[in-house]
């Protein structure tokens, strides 16, 4: 297998230099493991990438990651001990590549505390977003990257039927312990930590999208929206890249559910049919989010949809593109994103189905296929 980070790394220099760009400086984000499959979690201490479109990329990073940053096809590291100076050790980097008066792009979310040693140091520099090469970069999905979203459907998946298996017996548990053991049932299915807290938002929780699984124990006759999903391993020859699940699907365990609620639900099945089998190359992400907001509104329920339908999936659980009225961006084939509609009743209920899809040249690809009806023994 071709390890994907030089191909990365170059593809990103090609960006910078159509966009007029210098350089791009990373700090630990999905973009710098996007491009070197280096994973950290932002800290205050300097831990930064410059890559310049001429000339090699380097490090400044603490001498505790020698030995994770040389498995990295960047070779320039330069390290640094409590004690030393990092901004020195920044500007080195920046003065032997000829970075002092273009244009250079800084990661998203990075700390103001190191755009602000960025700006010290490059005075006569303009700056902008990273977003601006990154989100190109990264919004088609390879081989691997496909691969591993599979993987990560398949084990939200069988947790899905595992809960449905359970059925009855769920019903007197509470939303945060099936929440506990929803996290514990991804793990035995092959997963590796949830790729958010899981949701299980029942009965009239059900009417907020993002409700923070609580105390309230479910009773016969609940329905219950179940939102989960596990980070997987990408099969990558060096480096590390976690990829995330996220299904949906409103369950009742058993019982008789409130009167409207099959309506609703059989509502909301055909609005993300509809969005999905809108999915093609060509067609715009707001236009799969008219199709299905459409189908609700014409139900009568429009004003019940609340969100967007849909957001893309990669190294972060939300990312471009965002499946929303309005954004013109159109769909090319290996993309990946949610597709979620849902009708949610104050105090009542609320209903939410989603899978991820994967744009292919003609249409789309679920990686969800566990069933979606409302009876916990739907097939």
């Amino acid at each position: 297998m071709t390890d994907p980070f030089d191909r990365r790394l170059r593809d990103c220099r090609r960006r910078l230099e159509a966009a007029g760009a210098e350089a791009v400086v990373c700090f630990p984000s999905s973009n710098l493991t996007y491009l070197t499959g280096f994973e950290e979690s932002p800290s205050e201490r300097h831990l930064l990438l410059v890559l310049p479109t001429v000339g090699a990329p380097a490090f400044v990073a603490p001498t505790m990651y020698a030995e994770q940053l040389a498995e990295t096809p960047v070779e320039d590291v330069r390290l640094w001990d409590d004690g030393d100076d990092p901004v020195a050790l920044l500007e080195d980097v920046l003065s032997d590549r000829g970075i002092r008066d273009g244009s250079v792009l800084v990661d998203d979310r990075m700390w103001a505390l190191f755009t602000q040693d960025l700006r010290r140091l490059l005075p006569d520099a303009s700056f902008d977003l990273a977003s601006v090469v990154f989100e190109a970069l990264r919004l088609r999905k390879d081989d691997v990257e496909l691969e591993a979203l599979r993987r990560a459907g398949e084990i939200a998946d069988r947790v899905s039927l595992t809960l449905r298996a359970r059925c009855e017996e769920l019903v007197g548990t509470t939303e945060a312990a099936l929440a506990d053991d929803i996290g514990r049932l991804l793990g035995e299915h092959g997963g590796g930590a949830p790729s958010f807290s899981p949701i299980v938002a029942s009965g009239p929780n059900g009417a907020r999208p993002h409700h923070h699984s609580g105390d309230r124990v479910i009773e016969a006759g609940d329905p219950v929206v179940l939102d989960f999903g596990a980070y997987v391993e990408a099969d990558l020859e060096s480096g590390t890249a976690r990829y995330p699940g996220d299904q949906t699907r409103t369950i009742v365990f058993a019982g008789e559910p409130p009167a409207e609620y099959r309506e609703v639900h059989a509502i909301v099945c055909e609005a993300q049919q509809a969005a999905v089998d809108a999915v093609e190359p060509g067609v715009t992400a707001g236009s799969i989010d008219r199709a299905a907001r459409s189908v609700i509104e014409a139900a009568g329920y429009g004003d019940a949809f609340v969100h967007r339908t849909g957001h893309g999936v990669g190294l972060e659980v939300h990312e471009p593109p965002y499946i929303v009225a309005g954004n013109d961006r159109e769909l090319e084939p290996g993309m990946v994103f949610s597709v979620e509609p849902g009708i949610y009743l104050e105090g009542r209920f609320g209903v939410r189905i989603e899978d991820l899809v994967v744009v292919t040249e003609d249409g789309a690809e679920r990686l969800n296929d566990s069933p979606r009806g409302w009876r916990a023994d739907d097939a």
